[in-house]
């Protein structure tokens, strides 16, 4: 009975795992069009594996005989599986153009390597939300607020090198490949671009934005190089074919969990309503 309980939860772990595997992957389907999106990839462990041994007596020569216990082991058995966490895949997106102004994507150049995770860095815009708090984007889908400062799209506002919001007299402006931006009346200021040695560090908050759990991020350094290129944004880096075709795989696999399930119950149900009952 013990061993059909252990295989009816395993059965149950391995169904909520695919679930949570089916949520994350639709999440990244939903997101394909939004710009600077980073799609996330989940990591599934079993739980610790424990050493099954089976025990019997021995009978040893002695006057009277007697049993000494014996261990055989038998081996390891996993008993459930679950999602351990949702890593973002910061590789760069695909670029598109789009012949808005406002538009800026952050194209990498050289990023080194960070030697203490063996993570590749990431560059992101930093901007700052409705309590004041700096976050990060690749998303450059910007615009003009009516109080003339370049916002995203949900009204947070875009800061320069200094942390400083940039203010601008309208969308007339130019922006160099180092990010410096001009507009008509000759102001400049530099987009604000920062840097993560180790992008595991950073959690996601919705709508593309990140925040750092090891205080504000740095600027770019000097051995990190890109390019910030005007009327274009980068695309979400959801690659559509694999994706479909994990979900159906997660599909297949939380139907089959399903079925040991079922089998499981029309099996206790026998166990109590038939094997037990008097004649």
């Amino acid at each position: 009975m013990m061993a059909m309980l252990r295989g009816l939860y395993t059965a149950a772990s391995g169904m909520l795992a695919q679930q949570r595997r089916v949520d994350w992957l639709t999440n990244n389907l939903a997101n394909v069009e939004t710009p600077g999106y980073k799609a996330d990839v989940g990591a599934m462990r079993a739980f610790p594996e424990l050493l099954m041994s089976r025990l019997a007596d021995r009978s040893v020569p002695a006057n009277p005989p007697r049993a000494i216990p014996t261990q055989t082991v038998i081996g390891p058995l996993n008993t459930s599986v679950y999602m351990q966490e949702l890593i973002p895949n910061f590789r760069q997106g695909d670029i598109k153009e789009t012949g808005l102004s406002t538009d800026v994507a952050l194209i990498d150049g050289q990023v080194p390597v960070d030697p203490t995770s063996g993570e590749r860095g990431a560059l992101f815009f930093a901007v700052e939300n409705d309590q004041g708090e700096i976050r990060y984007t690749r998303n450059g889908h910007f615009t003009l607020s009516p109080d003339g400062y370049l916002t995203t799209q949900n009204g947070w506002y875009v800061l320069d090198a200094s942390g400083e919001r940039i203010p601008l007299s309208s969308e007339q402006f130019s922006v160099r490949d180092d990010g410096t931006i001009i507009d008509e009346t000759g102001a400049t200021a530099r987009l604000g671009v920062a840097f993560a040695a180790n992008p595991n560090t950073l959690v996601k908050e919705g709508n593309g934005f990140f925040r750092s759990t090891g205080g504000p991020l740095p600027p770019a350094p000097g051995n990190v190089t890109y390019t910030v290129k005007q009327r274009f944004i980068e695309r979400s880096n959801v690659d559509v074919e694999r994706t479909m075709t994990d979900l159906l795989a997660a599909y297949r696999a939380f139907e089959a969990n399903q079925k040991i399930v079922q089998a499981y119950d029309r099996s206790l149900d026998k166990a109590v309503n038939e094997v037990g009952r008097l004649k």
